[in-house]
């Protein structure tokens, strides 16, 4: 019995998203691989939250947390099926922590044979060109990882 080829495309939600979803379908589709968007809530992001709703009684973290996973595994699938002809079979994961070890124990679970990541940076200077990211990604994933550079347009 042979194993399914898997890839594992990380989805940030930026403007970037869109390439590296195409160009993950396209492969996918070339490779008759199964593909797996995740997307990773930083924590960062989630203890600022924690940190500035503090003392709001109506407030309730689980369910930020929770519409949060919804709302991003919903973009997903939009971003998926906007560039899908419909022969790529798909699954949406979200998580929570630190980006980059959040991946690496998604790879850990999923055992992917590929991981897609785009690269665009936001921050200090070593981060502009490849991205904070995927700059540790280059560096700890014990699978080949394929970078779609920002502004890629083309998936053929």
């Amino acid at each position: 019995m042979t194993q399914t080829f898997k890839i594992m495309a990380a989805v940030d939600l930026s403007n970037y998203s869109a390439a590296s979803v195409r160009y993950s379908v396209e492969l996918a589709m070339k490779l008759d691989a199964e593909l797996l968007l995740i997307n990773v809530i930083n924590q960062r992001d989630l203890d600022m939250v924690q940190r500035t709703m503090l003392g709001y009684e109506a407030f309730s973290f689980p369910n930020y947390l929770s519409e949060q996973e919804q709302d991003r595994e919903t973009k997903m699938k939009d971003l998926f099926m906007a560039v899908s002809p419909g022969r790529v079979r798909c699954r949406y994961i979200v998580k929570n922590g630190i980006p980059y070890l959040e991946l690496l124990a998604a790879i850990e679970e999923e055992k992917p044979n590929l991981i897609v990541v785009g690269i665009k940076g936001r921050s200090n200077l070593a981060d502009v060109v490849v991205g904070s990211t995927a700059r540790k990604m280059y560096r700890r994933s014990p699978v080949p990882l394929l970078t779609i550079p920002a502004g890629y347009d083309q998936a053929s």
